[in-house]
């Protein structure tokens, strides 16, 4: 037996030493371009272009989720069912003629997934066997339901707040009905349908039975009726947690469909009477106590129907931020792991994807562990596949595969898969080591270097122009606390009502903390969940909290302490004490799960308030700069340095050096080119200040008084101006449809801000003020004072915001890490916030212009000196982005995990330069050379080389007569004795990105 188990434990060391193998040399994403997938962009679309992103020079497509959604999705992560592809996307076959065409041009594929939250409706089975059968169902586990939640009348049920006004007046207007369908009865509003609990069926199949026993007499129909009936009676109820018990209520519910059904097929006058009964429990509009019988049955039911706007302070399921329609998944719970990966595993083991971008891991309950879980069913998986192919026995050695690779410390084993994930870092946060990913979806990256593009030493005067504008000040750590404690006071009472609950049980159970009031603990959640620092902590293990996290408390806990002091210091030390998990002394062993699991939970919380108070709320409200108003920013920082823009950019050479490098996404506040020229603003204080007053002052009288107070007022009037500013047309005569992408985008900023309206409750003549304030603006002819003083303005940022496109896209591509292009940016990107950034994209464009500057006959030098010279047709972004992909391809040992020297510019113009070198083996070089902050060099849309006269680039390493070649023009540049001289650089175009010629 010993012997044995020592081969098998042989065997499995020699697996996980091939898998190991194997999964080091998988091929690895230089350059991923995201597309948004739906019913006008299927897969059929996504390969039609897989040629042109090969020879853009992408090597991964990088796709929303392609699991079933909700029919209609936009993007895909109103996930419905974690086994089938969609659809509507084209399905399996249609997937499978992408992934071969994928492959035919080289390509792999990064799939988008969802593991926090699924679509909830008529078309989830699991959500439909949740209410139907409650915590009874197979589908229970899936979805984090409080089963006993405050309000006592909702015990053992799941408020699902669907209807569009009261439950009464919806009922009483009949638009809940109730229908037989194949032998189920199922309630029907409008588009949504729910499952009637079986238990229930005796209401409907018994109403009226004398009537159709007088009618019937003794019959087999009666009979089989009555029989039906009493095998309702004695059905397992929806609480029943024995699985015998549970099994048994899944069989007899669907024999009693069944039934129901033969017996409607067999019986005329029993089908009639059935319908008949339906019909009655209709009721009849006008008789209020008609509906009683209705009314009577879905009290019966698993779920309770309400209102929607009830969600905000009763729902009792963890949602996905606010959103009704999202409910989280308890994706902790091994099964669950299983059943939502089977999918994505299966198409890694068919080599039809090769990475994973993780959706919000800030909502699942232990990242880390989920992260783990993840590299490890891969390996498993591989290891499995191995030893079928060798005919080993995988139940002996599946434990010892598993047993070893959790005591491994084999470095290629901690992170074989490709996975990001989507997480939101603050300005000094950092990625928690422990997580066996690659590193994020690129928000942080995108933060760093849009920062240096923003004259910082001009924040002060922005600052006085924009309080001046709007005759006020607003301090944005506090408009952030005071906007987080709005949403939680409003779109996640629910959620607070709920933790606050569950911190009022552990309060009551012991005697030195029971004389705490539910409202004072809720109250004082509160407070320090609004002054929590960061979008949520990691603590996983009972009675560990690691040094980061526990800074973070006690700084969210201080915080909350110094804003209240008339409040009960101790009921803060409290909360304190169990997010610490410092358990006192007075607390029992057995008190010690529930306060773990408080803590738990009430880390899934602070992300989504962070994100709606921060990111939903507070950006459209601090207006200084909107271009710092971005996911993962801090707009209160003005701008970065070039100095902190190399300090990340080294870390993540050195930790994360496959980590997502994103200027785009389909969550972004506005697109990349938007945002660079509204930085440009901060390079023209004086110029900004005459322009915003003459814009008030031109636009007064379209203003519209609402209840004594001016609408757009005059916070909305400044980010109205910047965003006009910043996806100003290239071409005048465009202006006017700018018009219709405008009017959307100011009625949502002022819904999100939640100043003068909102999504919940809206301020409809607000509204229409807003709306008629832009129309009235597109209503003025190209000749009116307003546009012939804003074109010269807006003419110069668009100059100044091409220049750091420009340098925006040289920077990206040579910096540590992926490239991630999202869909169309390789042209100029002048999106507003979703839906505008989700706009059809036209791809035969792209490649008609790709196409042309492969095939064009001038030399390099040539083109590029043309396509900049005719900027505005975005020719020259697609050509340096292309270039600059080639030259990436070709020396993926030195941008793929090369070194990376930050180098620092001499001369007059040094501060205007943004440099730095990749190092690879062999000496192998690339050094990248971008201009910042040209507001003052250009002449007209051209920045003249002789500029940047006496301004030099020491390289280190590189001696006096080294000769480096330009990718993007091809011509040589020799280094002198100081170094590179930048104004023969920028001779051609205004960026360079060179590499050491090879022999």
């Amino acid at each position: 037996m010993r012997v044995q188990r020592e081969i098998v434990r042989q065997q499995a060391h020699r697996l996980l030493d091939e898998v190991a193998a194997e999964l080091a040399a998988a091929r690895q994403p230089l350059a991923t371009y995201r597309v948004q997938l739906h019913a006008g962009f299927t897969f059929e679309g996504a390969a039609a272009i897989a040629r042109y992103l090969a020879e853009l020079g992408i090597t991964d497509l990088y796709t929303s989720p392609i699991l079933r959604a909700a029919p209609g999705s936009m993007h895909g992560y109103d996930v419905l069912d974690y086994g089938s592809i969609n659809p509507e996307l084209g399905g399996d076959e249609g997937y499978g003629r992408l992934a071969r065409a994928l492959h035919d041009a080289g390509l792999g594929h990064v799939l988008d997934i969802v593991p926090n939250h699924m679509g909830v409706g008529s078309g989830n089975a699991l959500w439909l066997d949740l209410l139907e059968n409650g915590p009874s169902a197979q589908g229970a586990k899936f979805f984090d339901i409080e089963w006993h939640p405050v309000k006592e009348e909702l015990a053992g049920k799941v408020l699902v707040p669907v209807l569009g006004d009261r439950y009464g007046a919806v009922l009483e207007r009949g638009e809940i009905q109730l229908e037989l369908h194949e032998g189920a009865f199922r309630v029907r509003y409008y588009d949504h349908v729910f499952p009637v609990n079986p238990r229930s069926y005796g209401q409907i199949l018994g109403h009226r039975i004398e009537e159709l026993e007088k009618k019937l007499g003794k019959s087999e129909a009666l009979d089989e009726l009555k029989s039906i009936i009493f095998v309702l009676e004695h059905m397992p109820s929806r609480h029943e947690q024995d699985p015998a018990r549970r099994e048994e209520r899944r069989r007899e519910k669907e024999v009693v469909k069944r039934r129901v059904a033969a017996l409607c097929a067999s019986s005329a006058a029993v089908r009639e009477h059935l319908e008949e009964n339906v019909r009655i429990f209709n009721g009849t509009t006008g008789k209020p106590r008609s509906f009683d019988l209705l009314d009577k049955l879905l009290d019966a039911q698993v779920y309770r129907l309400a209102h929607w706007r009830v969600s905000s302070e009763e729902i009792n399921y963890r949602r996905f931020f606010d959103i009704n329609s999202l409910a989280a998944v308890r994706m902790e719970d091994p099964e669950v792991f299983e059943h939502a990966h089977r999918l994505p595993l299966r198409l890694l083991a068919e080599g039809k994807i090769n990475g994973l971008r993780v959706d919000h891991p800030d909502g699942l309950a232990y990242p880390r562990r989920y992260f783990r879980l993840l590299q490890d069913a891969r390996i498993v998986q591989r290891a499995q596949a191995r030893a079928q192919q060798r005919g080993l026995s995988w139940e002996e050695l599946e434990a010892e595969v598993r047993e070893e690779l959790g005591q491994s410390n084999d470095p290629r084993l901690q992170r074989p898969l490709y996975v990001v994930a989507e997480k939101i870092l603050g300005r000094t946060e950092t990625l928690p080591a422990s997580w066996a990913v690659a590193g994020t979806t690129g928000y942080d990256f995108l933060n760093s270097l849009n920062g240096i593009f923003v004259a910082r030493e001009n924040a002060e005067k922005l600052q006085k122009i924009y309080f001046r504008f709007i005759h006020g000040v607003i301090d944005f750590a506090d408009l952030v606390y005071q906007k987080k404690k709005l949403i939680l006071y409003t779109a996640m009472a629910s959620e607070m009502n709920l933790l606050a609950r569950q911190l009022n049980r552990i309060s009551e159970g012991n005697r030195w903390t029971r004389d705490f009031t539910l409202y004072a603990l809720r109250s004082a959640l509160i407070e320090v969940i609004a002054c929590f620092p960061v979008y949520r902590s990691y603590i996983e293990e009972p009675g560990h909290v690691d040094e980061r996290d526990r800074n973070y408390i006690l700084q969210a806990v201080a915080c909350a302490r110094r804003r209240n002091p008339t409040e009960n210091a101790s009921i803060y030390d409290f909360i304190g004490s169990i997010l610490l998990q410092k358990f006192a002394a007075y607390v029992e062993e057995s008190e010690r799960p529930a306060q773990h699991a408080f803590a738990v939970k009430l880390q899934q919380v602070l992300g989504p308030v962070m994100a709606k108070g921060l990111e939903d709320t507070a950006f459209y409200v601090y207006n200084r700069l909107v271009s710092l108003n971005e996911v993962g920013g801090e707009p209160e920082h003005f701008g970065n340095t070039v100095e902190s823009f190399h300090e990340q950019n080294g870390q993540r050479a050195r930790k994360w050096p496959r980590s997502l490098l994103a200027t785009a996404t389909h969550d972004t506040k506005r697109g990349e080119d938007t945002r660079v020229r509204i930085d440009a603003l901060s390079e023209l204080p004086e110029d900004w200040r005459k322009t915003a007053i003459a814009f008030v002052r031109r636009t007064e009288k379209l203003r519209r008084e609402v209840d004594g107070r001016f609408a757009p007022d005059r916070n909305e009037q400044m980010l109205l101006l910047q965003t006009l500013i910043g996806a100003w047309p290239l071409r005048i005569e465009e202006l006017p449809l700018l018009r219709d992408r405008l009017i959307p985008y100011i009625i949502k900023a002022a819904k999100e801000a939640k100043t003068n309206t909102s999504w919940i409750q809206e301020d409809q003549r607000w509204e229409e003020a807003l709306r008629a304030y832009v129309e009235g603006l597109f209503a003025l002819p190209l000749r009116h004072p307003l546009w012939k003083g804003l074109q010269p303005f807006a003419g110069r940022i668009c100059e100044i915001g091409m220049h750091n496109s420009l340098s925006q896209v040289v920077l990206k591509i040579a910096s540590p890490g992926v490239p991630d292009f999202y869909q169309g940016t390789e042209l100029w990107d002048l999106s507003l916030v979703d839906p505008d950034n989700r706009r059809p994209v036209d791809f035969e464009s792209r490649k008609r212009i790709l196409e042309g500057l492969r095939a064009s006959a001038l030399s390099r030098d040539e083109l590029a000196r043309e396509l900049y010279a005719s900027w505005r047709d975005g020719r020259i972004k697609l050509f340096l982005t292309h270039a600059a992909l080639q030259a990436r391809k070709d020396r993926s040992s030195v941008f793929a995990g090369g070194g990376y020297v930050p180098l620092a510019p001499e001369g007059s113009r040094a501060a205007n330069l943004c440099a730095f070198a990749r190092t690879g083996r062999d000496g192998d070089i690339a050094i990248a050379v971008a201009p910042r902050l040209v507001a003052a060099l250009l002449d007209g849309a051209r920045l003249p080389p002789e500029r940047f006269s006496g301004t030099f680039l020491p390289v280190p390493g590189l001696k006096a007569g080294a000769v480096l070649q330009d990718a993007f023009t091809g011509k040589e540049r020799p280094v002198t004795e100081r170094g590179l001289a930048v104004d023969q650089l920028f001779t051609t175009l205004p960026v360079a990105l060179l590499t050491m010629q090879r022999s």
